[in-house]
């Protein structure tokens, strides 16, 4: 593999707060509002939070552990700080490939991620004009279709939403990335908790408490227990490159240990709330609960149309949905400049270009994909659908395979291949809590995956 031509970053996160604040928007992204919520309620709601919690603590806490370390440790991109700990450990050079990994997996999904947050961003603009003033099924399916049919609107408004984060990455770390995510996830957070607290006051706050949190053993299968795993490890961006990434900033002194904790814990927090702001007006305009992004794109809006101030709140909603969108976004596409810099000696800006040139590039797939173009169609029997497109395939790769091996790779690379004196050192917490780590990631965690990665690509079912 070639070098860095560059010396390892030397910036780092003004305050632990900035990190906590940096690493829960990195996380929270659409699926966390509407997924999470969604998965609680179906299967078993205060149960089925329970196994969750007990999943995030016994498998995602661990493996962000080791993605943390293998950052602040490595002082570089992921591909490049894995290498350094490879070589320093006196480790095979293929261990390094575990970074290399992780930021490729987050660049596939990022090209996917901007055209459905491309989707909230036009409708924002279409809120605000009204567009939704018609609590019409037809007129909202009409609208959603059209825009996902119209190549031209996700052209323009995916181009708008990564000229936008080329901006912010190419201000650089310090006056790009951290000082974007310190006034945008406080922002996010108040828009989140000003639309639970009016759903609590329009929609049917009882039903909502009671879909998500009453517990119910009987819907708690083995099947629960995997989609717990699953989501505790999908929920905190793991095996993308982005906490490896954000590691590399980590200032010596922060716990690691500590700061992931409470990262789990922001996570969590803003998902649950993200629940109360959404299934309040599920339940109390009879709308249907479980239909994913055509929950947000397409029954939501007719919520919006009859409840009062509907436009306003639209508006805000999705404006609120868009922020959650970019600031993944950006952290997501972080790690990618961060190596062109290192690699190719190149400036910043030109760094955050390129990368977003070619991130446009990629994300064609997926416009044409819903735009209907032939060539984004394939015929793979495998994917289980009958017109599967180039979306559909870098979706399944991405969620089903590189993201469950990513964060193998990663347990395995931190509880077995980097010398224990080196994670000592980085970790530096009691010899129990180290100990406890230490055995969750060598041996609770690369199980767990395991079997998610099992479920996920159909040879584990119950």
């Amino acid at each position: 593999m070639t070098t860095p031509t560059r010396p390892a970053t030397s910036q780092r996160w003004s305050s632990r707060l900035s990190f906590v604040l940096a690493a829960t928007a990195a996380a929270v992204g659409l699926g966390n509002i509407w997924k999470f919520p969604y998965i609680m309620g179906e299967n078993g709601g205060g149960a089925f939070v329970l196994v969750y919690l007990l999943c995030i603590f016994a498998l995602g806490i661990p493996v962000l552990i080791g993605e943390l370390l293998i950052g602040r440790r490595g002082r570089n991109s992921p591909g490049y700080a894995a290498r350094k700990l490879a070589v320093e450990s006196g480790r095979h050079w293929a261990w390094q490939l575990t970074g290399w990994a992780t930021m490729l997996a987050g660049f596939l999904i990022l090209t996917f991620y901007v055209v459905i947050a491309s989707w909230a961003f036009s409708y924002v603009l279409k809120s605000a004009q009204g567009t939704f003033d018609s609590p019409s099924a037809k007129l909202v399916n009409d609208v959603y279709e059209q825009m996902t049919a119209s190549a031209g609107e996700m052209l323009l408004f995916t181009a708008l939403l990564i000229i936008a984060t080329a901006v912010i990455v190419g201000k650089g770390f310090k006056h790009g990335l951290e000082r974007t995510v310190k006034w945008l996830m406080p922002l996010l957070l108040l828009l989140l908790i000003g639309i639970a607290i009016y759903s609590a006051n329009v929609g049917d706050l009882g039903a909502a408490l009671n879909f998500i949190f009453k517990p119910d053993f009987s819907q708690l299968t083995v099947n629960s227990v995997l989609i717990a795993l699953g989501h505790a490890f999908f929920t905190l961006s793991l095996a993308s490159g982005v906490m490896i990434m954000y590691g590399a900033y980590l200032p010596k002194e922060t716990s690691i240990v500590s700061t992931s904790i409470w990262i789990a814990v922001a996570d969590t927090l803003v998902a649950i709330i993200a629940g109360l702001a959404i299934f309040p007006l599920v339940f109390g305009y009879g709308l249907t609960p479980g239909e994913g992004p055509g929950l947000i794109f397409q029954t939501l809006p007719l919520a919006f149309a009859t409840m009062p101030g509907g436009i306003v709140v639209g508006t805000v909603f999705f404006i609120m949905l868009l922020l959650a969108a970019f600031t993944s976004a950006i952290s997501m596409i972080e790690s990618i400049a961060a190596f062109v810099v290192e690699r190719f000696a190149v400036t910043r800006w030109q760094a955050a270009a390129g990368s977003c040139v070619i991130l446009f590039t990629f994300s064609l797939m997926t416009i044409y994909s819903f735009a209907g173009a032939g060539w984004a169609q394939v015929d793979w029997a495998f994917m289980g659908k009958e017109t599967p497109t180039l979306f559909h395939v870098i979706d399944h790769l991405t969620s089903n395979i590189m993201l469950p091996l990513g964060g193998l790779a990663v347990a395995l690379f931190t509880g077995w291949a980097i010398e224990s004196r080196y994670m000592r050192e980085e970790l530096n917490t009691s010899t129990r809590v180290f100990r406890l780590w230490r055995f969750a990631v060598r041996y609770v965690a690369p199980v767990a995956i395991t079997l998610v990665f099992l479920q996920l690509i159909g040879v584990l079912t119950f």
